[in-house]
This record gives C-alpha cells, sequence and structure tokens, in this order.
C-alpha cells in the first residue's frame, strides 16, 4: 500500500492508496481517530451514557441511514452521530453500525471521544456538542493507484463534475449526489459526495467545495480519489462504485 504525506500545509490528511474494489463491510476500518480531551473511566456515569447512546444510534441509524443523539447530561453526557453512505442496504448499514461501534469501543477504550470510518458508515462521539459544526479538522485522502495518461484534462473533468455534484448534494434532504461525465470516448468518471446530515445546506456546500479543492494534492492524475472526513466526503472513479 502506497502512501504520501504533506498534502496541505495547514491541514495533515492521512494519504492512503485506494483499493479498486472492496468488500460490504470490512475487517478493518478506513481510519480511525481518538480525541484525548479527555478520558472517562470503567463504569463511570460517562461510559453508561456512552453505551446508552451507541445501542440508540445503533437502533436508529439503518431505517433513515443517519442518526444523531445524546444521553445524559452535564459533564456525564454524551454526543454521537452516525451515517451509512446512500446506497447500502438496511442490514449492510446496521452490521457496519455495529463493526464501528465495536473497533471505537477497542481502538479508544476510555476516550471521551473518537470517530471511525468505513467504506460503509461513519460513527463519531464526543463529550460535548458538535452538531451542526464542520469538522475541518478530522480527513484523510485516499487514491487509485493507477494513473492516468492525460492527467491535467482528467483532474479537470473529476473536479468540474464533483463541483456539479456539491451543488445538487447541498439541496438534497439526504445532502448527496452520485452522477458521471464521459472523459473519452472509453472512459467514463463517476462521482459521489454527502455530507453528514446534521449540517445546514450551506454548510454542506461549504465543507465539499473545501474537500474538491484539497483532491488534486491528494489524487492529481490518478484514475480515482476520494478525501474523507468527519462532515462531508468526495470521490470519483473511473467505474461505477456505489449500488445504485
Amino acid at each position: 500500500m502506497s502512501s504520501s504525506s504533506g498534502i496541505l500545509s495547514l491541514l495533515p490528511l492521512l494519504c492512503f492508496a485506494l483499493l479498486l474494489h472492496t468488500t460490504a463491510i470490512e475487517a478493518d476500518p478506513l481510519s480511525h481517530v481518538c480525541f484525548s480531551s479527555a478520558n472517562f473511566t470503567a463504569n463511570s456515569s460517562y461510559e453508561i451514557n456512552l453505551n446508552r447512546l451507541e445501542t440508540y444510534l445503533y437502533d436508529q441509524t439503518p431505517g433513515w441511514g443517519f442518526a444523531l443523539g445524546s444521553v445524559g447530561s452535564n459533564q456525564y453526557q454524551a454526543f454521537g452521530l452516525s451515517q451509512c453512505r446512500a446506497d447500502v442496504s438496511f442490514q449492510d448499514c446496521q452490521t457496519c453500525v455495529a463493526e464501528a461501534r465495536n473497533a471505537l469501543n477497542k481502538l479508544c477504550p476510555y476516550n471521551k471521544g473518537g470517530i471511525v470510518w468505513y467504506d460503509n458508515c461513519l460513527l463519531k462521539y464526543l463529550d460535548r456538542d458538535f452538531f451542526g459544526q464542520i469538522d475541518d479538522k478530522n480527513k484523510f485522502c485516499l487514491f487509485n493507484v493507477n494513473s492516468i495518461s492525460d492527467p491535467t484534462s482528467f483532474d479537470k473533468k473529476a473536479i468540474d463534475l464533483l463541483s456539479q455534484l456539491s451543488l445538487r448534494a447541498h439541496v438534497n434532504p439526504r445532502l448527496f449526489a452520485y452522477g458521471e461525465a464521459m472523459f473519452d470516448e472509453s472512459t467514463t468518471i463517476y462521482g459521489m459526495v454527502d455530507c453528514t446530515r446534521d449540517l445546514s445546506n450551506d454548510d454542506c456546500k461549504k465543507c465539499l467545495d473545501e474537500a474538491i479543492n484539497e483532491l488534486p494534492s491528494c489524487s492529481g492524475g490518478k484514475k480515482g480519489g476520494r478525501i474523507v472526513g468527519g462532515s462531508c466526503h468526495v470521490g470519483y472513479e473511473i467505474y461505477p462504485f456505489l449500488n445504485f
């Protein structure tokens, strides 16, 4: 797996090679972050509230593809959000949220905050209210390991497609859009953008546009690339990668 770093001087993005094909549910997450602002102890009020919150998100997310909520009060209150990709089935969404919950409990066992990304879903929790705020700190880059023969024209076409999808997504109630554009007679570019549904329409577009602007530094000259963040996700490939 190839990697690169230093994509942006102000935003330390983790970069990984994007595999051409992924299974519906992966054993390991794409990435995770443990927020180290504070910890909790075993059997504490915060842990009890966090467990109740995770159960609520597991129960609620598959039906709508998204859920958020909080449990507790004052210093023991836990806030959480989970979202599945728009094309993911009820069963795969449920499985992904369960895996995400288990992963965070193992990777961030006593952290009061954490976020984990799978290909099909993300799960985030924190000991303070983060709903409706753009998370522009926690993000990473994935790229297709294969290069394109005409990178300048291809990159422009991919960015143009994603910019058009950004305009569509921010007025969609699901804050999501998927589409395609012909690059040449034999190559079609497929693109997807989405935001976590706690964002406003305007903040969704702001998050998407910022991610799109970062893509050339992530996957310039490659046949595919993604910027995956805590509030939005943009990506493109030369093959259909959603189940529509």
